[in-house]
């Protein structure tokens, strides 16, 4: 391999931040997205500031040299170059055209109409402050913030720059506020006219000027500012990584492993379904601690990596438990329990429900025949120790996996747009606008599966706020909308629709707390593991008033996070660890219900009991337990 670099490119070459409203007045009040999959971020302090409000996820973006044989030389940061980034974002939601369904569904996409229809001037519908610039190691300012654009005249600012001590670019977005020019109230979940929020997303480019004068135009990356991650450290069991790999495979772009291997393959099916059981009661009783299905309990898990015949029958029934994506039966019965991107619009048909990958299902397959290894995979503490030649990839990797990859109806971070294989201009790399291009925002007065995958259409090139306008506006109607369990009629709140980042039903730290205490009986303990809540219990039943609720309050609620081993678990019964919702802002007034609980368990210890009970009622508003109601999830769509 030469050590001479002849091109370089940005990566991710797609990269994923999320909204907060918390200030950022120093790298503390932010954190970094993941860049190794699986990692999951640990900011100090939490994911919450001290008044409760959300911080920043970061995309962070490196640069990396490549040989004239298309090999890494190297990553090149400030010490090697001079690195002059430029950043577009832009918000195109509003001037864009309404969701109805995913417009790729062959014979079954709804043609739509424009938002905000009645406004003649579109351009006071797009939120575009330009393009910013910034250089050198530990930048940041007001000179590096999104803040000239507007929506209807009003300032929206998008988010800024930063760079690390290496010259890194970090890309923050929005406060995740959103807003109606005339103050209407929000009515339904994706298409609310008068509405805007302050999601983004846009091309990333570099000029690189090496020691020795060379000036290279890196390749460039898109970012996308999503709404916050309430499930961290949870997968979709698709991720959108899982639905772009696909493409690419079907593409011929790239090649699937010869056998899929167990542990990089098939287990991650397997432990994002069992660990949807913390934002989510009917996967907790399908797939979670102490059910029969729990494919990470370790004698089952020990049968499912064998290769050895005698497990056969066993791999084979969990393999017919999976929903085909090649069929058109409806299949409510098989796995996994999400809704699918028709769901809303038709009934008894396949895309009610969604398959996991066609890619994945062919490796299901090839696992139930005995057909793959099971070779441990290495764990990286971080990006730096991995080999160098799989650190760019991986960013990317990293960042789509911790996106879901359905159901688009219309989805959370992105959508259906990036399974289309007209977007990508190589494997993971998206086509990108020319600097001085703009993107197009009328496409006439319906948009139409014709017009969307036709050549030079809507999706043959990204630019500022392409990625992200075929979504939801604003983006808190659509996660409070899309939940699970709407037909009553079920034993179980599913199918789920997106529960690993818009929890359905969580643990509560007061449960966990509980549980907790190895002074309470076990049969007690289990009690308040398997109690388990709605995370939206303090927004109400009524829809218009959920839907509001949750844009003023969205910050209130509880991010999902693992916390310390439960002691004492020794029983089994327990897990060695529990995903919790944490951070929970003041609702309402305490909950009596859990002084009796208290006084009910220390009975024989009543000045423990009492002690208990002042403890409680001196805590802080924000941090004591909350009276609660129970609520059956139901969005209208």
């Amino acid at each position: 391999m030469s050590n001479t670099i002849v091109s370089a490119a940005i990566y991710p070459a797609v990269g994923i931040a999320r909204v907060g409203n918390a200030p950022v007045t120093s790298n503390d009040d932010f954190f970094i997205g993941p860049e190794l999959s699986g990692q999951v971020p640990q900011p100090p302090g939490g994911f919450k500031d001290k008044a409760g409000r959300v911080k920043k996820q970061a995309a962070r973006f490196r640069i990396y040299g490549f040989d004239a044989d298309g090999k890494v030389v190297k990553e090149i940061t400030a010490a090697d170059a001079k690195i002059d980034w430029r950043v577009h974002l832009a918000n195109r939601k509003s001037g864009w055209y309404m969701f109805n369904n995913a417009l790729d569904l062959e014979n079954m996409a709804i043609p739509s109409a424009f938002r905000n229809a009645g406004v003649k001037d579109r351009s006071k519908l797009i939120i575009d402050p330009g393009a910013v610039s910034i250089t050198g190691t530990a930048t940041s300012g007001p000179a590096y913030r999104f803040d000239k654009g507007s929506f209807m005249g009003i300032p929206v600012p998008l988010g800024e720059l930063r760079t690390d001590d290496a010259g890194r670019l970090l890309v923050l977005g929005g406060d995740g506020h959103s807003a109606s020019y005339t103050n209407a109230a929000a009515t339904t979940f994706a298409n609310n006219d008068t509405w805007h929020d302050d999601i983004s997303d846009g091309p990333v480019r570099a000029t690189v000027t090496l020691a020795d004068g060379t000036v290279l135009e890196a390749d460039p990356a898109m970012v996308a500012v999503t709404p916050p991650n309430f499930g961290q450290g949870l997968y979709g069991v698709v991720s959108m990584y899982d639905v772009v790999y696909n493409m690419t495979v079907e593409q011929g772009w790239i090649k699937a492993p010869a056998k899929p291997d167990f542990w990089a393959h098939i287990y991650p099916i397997f432990r994002r379904m069992v660990q949807t059981q913390w934002v989510n009661q009917g996967f907790f009783m399908v797939f979670g601690q102490n059910s029969p299905a729990d494919f990470t309990e370790a004698t089952l898990l020990e049968q499912l990596s064998s290769t050895a015949p005698e497990y056969q029958i066993l791999r084979q029934r969990v393999f017919d438990w999976f929903r085909d994506p090649g069929s058109e039966a409806y299949t409510p019965a098989a796995i996994p329990p999400f809704y699918g991107d028709g769901f809303g619009e038709y009934e008894g048909i396949a895309i009610v429900d969604l398959p996991v990958t066609a890619l994945q299902y062919s490796w299901l397959r090839s696992w139930a025949a005995g057909s793959f290894t099971a070779n441990k995979p290495v764990v990286y503490p971080s990006l730096e120790a991995m080999p160098l030649e799989e650190q760019p990839h991986e960013l990317t990797r990293a960042n789509l996996d911790d996106c879901l990859g359905g159901p688009f109806h219309p989805g959370i971070e992105l959508t259906w747009p990036m399974r289309v294989p007209q977007m990508w201009k190589t494997a993971f790399r998206l086509n990108i606008m020319a600097e001085d291009q703009s993107p197009q925002d009328d496409w006439g007065p319906l948009l139409s599966t014709k017009i969307v995958l036709q050549p030079g259409g809507a999706l043959a090139a990204s630019g500022p706020g392409t990625l992200t306008r075929w979504l939801g506006v604003p983006w808190q109607t659509d996660e409070a909308s899309c939940l699970s369990g709407y037909d009553s009629s079920t034993y179980l709140p599913l199918p789920s629709f997106w529960a690993a980042r818009v929890p359905n039903q969580v643990l509560s730290q007061d449960s966990f707390n509980r549980l907790s205490d190895n002074r309470v009986p076990v049969g007690q303990r289990l009690k308040h593991f398997d109690y388990r809540q709605d995370w939206l219990r303090d927004f109400g039943t009524d829809y218009v008033k959920k839907i509001n609720a949750m844009v003023a309050k969205w910050h209130y609620l509880g991010i999902v996070t693992q916390q310390d081993e439960v002691t004492g678990a020794a029983t089994g019964l327990l897990p060695g660890a529990c995903w919790v919702e944490t951070g929970r802002q003041d609702f309402e007034s305490t909950d009596p219900s859990m002084e009796q609980v208290l006084y009910a368990e220390h009975l024989t210890q009543p000045e423990q009991a009492e002690q208990e009970v002042m403890r409680l009622r001196a805590m802080p508003e924000s941090t004591a337990p909350k009276r609660t109601r129970s609520i059956t999830p139901r969005g209208e769509r």
